[in-house]
């Protein structure tokens, strides 16, 4: 018997008038509006349908199958043998390159659920979001960090391997976890410029995910996703408790590595001390390879510092690069700071560089630091406010005049970055706005940033007084 087309057969219009009426409105809109009906073959009793990408087919096998198989039985009858037919991204002009599958759910009626590939399509030009300036010329090897370099390094050689896919780097707060990435990144588009590489964070993963769900384009944002070849997620942890945000790239994660693409991902703790996070991806971010980037020792630190002398053309003696190598063992970020506070001194006060100014610096910039008291969202509040002569009563306020909304913004994005609370409580103690709210301020406060260098320079004069 001829298979019949969308246009004659009123049997899928009945499927979906069911389904709406037995899912969430936004459910059905998310979901199932998207599918379209390609034909059913009588003969063969096969149903084909197109979605926009392997991620609905996904979400729909895993929450509405069956739902799907009872719509399925009533419309069509016993025996249908459902084809899902996974189209390219029309609006990014995007191909998903996903082999095709097959296997059975048995809930009564055997249902079979396959992609098929449609023919490529040329992919637009991709910003790797790489740092240029972290590269492994630069990343100075030592007993602390040899193991994840070593790895990092093989990786750019052979993206290909499944070995150390995914390659999971974790350690505390300025140990270089974002330049080895970004040395990885730099070097596998030096040695395979054809590769895909995105280097992004997981705030800014997560700021993306939430405007695609309020925008309606979450399968243009999977999409994109799925068509990365080495992606690298900047301070996963930031995941936590973060369901739906976990669900997406749970599902993007699959896709890559089933794939053969590679996944490299870093976090201030490993994954057995990752609160909130659902199960099934901490078993995944176990597949490859866990590896730790250690405080950098003495020895380390000293190398540190003498490769930013000669790169800067400074002049330190020896006995003063020791003793800051052997007081300074927190991270490599102090080591660099309490560098350049060294210059700064010897410059400003014109004096020689020696143990009693390296003494007094370190005593400034390291040990005053750790005496100051903890970033609150109220401390933020109250020195932001004075900062640009703002009452705190506005702030918490519904205004929404200009000047308000932009000192309120920049009092969002200074708590997420300085504190720990979650988007939802820090909204909550700036008037009880939503987390929505929060992620908005934060990517519009991130992109003034980035464009106007004396609004940068205002917030960066701001936090030293934080």
């Amino acid at each position: 018997m001829k298979a019949t087309s969308s246009h004659t057969d009123p049997r899928w219009k009945d499927c979906l008038r069911m389904i709406q009426n037995n899912v969430q409105r936004q459910q059905f809109e998310t979901w199932f509006a998207p599918i379209t009906f390609v034909c059913f073959d009588e003969s063969s009793r096969q149903l084909t349908l197109c979605v926009p990408s392997p991620f609905i087919r996904e979400y729909i096998e895993a929450h509405f199958l069956k739902l799907f198989r009872a719509v399925l039985l009533r419309c069509f009858g016993e025996g249908v043998r459902l084809i899902y037919e996974v189209q390219v991204d029309a609006t990014n002009d995007l191909h998903i390159d996903e082999e095709a599958t097959s296997r059975s759910t048995q809930v009564g009626t055997p249902v079979r659920m396959s992609g098929l590939n449609r023919s490529p399509r040329q992919l637009q030009a991709l910003d790797s979001q790489l740092k240029a300036e972290y590269t492994f010329d630069n990343f100075i090897e030592g007993d602390s960090n040899k193991l994840p370099r070593t790895v990092g390094l093989a990786i750019a050689q052979n993206p290909r391997q499944a070995t150390f896919n995914p390659l999971f780097i974790y350690g505390g707060s300025g140990v270089g976890k974002t330049h080895l990435v970004n040395a990885i990144g730099t070097r596998l588009k030096e040695l395979h410029p054809q590769l895909r590489v995105l280097y992004v964070s997981a705030h800014l993963f997560q700021v993306q995910y939430t405007d695609s769900v309020r925008q309606n384009t979450l399968n243009d944002f999977i999409a994109f996703y799925q068509s990365i070849d080495v992606l690298i997620i900047d301070d996963v942890q930031e995941f936590a408790t973060l369901q739906k945000t976990q669900l997406t790239f749970f599902h993007i994660f699959n896709h890559l590595h089933q794939n053969g693409r590679q996944l490299i991902l870093t976090s201030d703790r490993p994954p057995v001390a990752l609160q909130g996070m659902e199960e099934r991806l901490l078993t995944r971010f176990k597949w490859g390879l866990l590896a730790e980037l250690e405080r950098p020792n003495e020895s380390l630190r000293r190398d540190i510092l003498r490769y930013h002398i000669r790169h800067d053309g400074l002049h330190i003696p020896e006995n003063v690069v020791s003793y800051i190598a052997a007081h300074v063992d927190n991270s490599i970020r102090d080591l660099e700071g309490v560098l350049n506070s060294l210059m700064a001194y010897s410059v400003v006060y014109n004096c020689d560089v020696d143990i009693a100014l390296a003494e007094r610096v370190i005593g400034r910039t390291i040990g005053l630091a750790l005496q100051r008291p903890p970033i609150t969202v109220e401390s933020i509040v109250e020195r932001t406010c004075a900062y640009f002569d703002q009452s705190p009563s506005d702030i918490m306020s519904s205004s929404r005049k200009a000047n308000i909304v932009l000192v309120r913004q920049v009092i969002m994005y200074l708590a997420q970055k300085h504190t720990t609370l979650s988007t939802t409580r820090i909204g909550m103690a700036i008037g009880r706005r939503g987390h929505a709210t929060v992620l908005h301020s934060c990517q519009a406060i991130s992109r003034r940033l980035e464009a106007d260098s004396e609004f940068r320079a205002r917030v960066a004069e701001l936090e030293q007084n934080l």
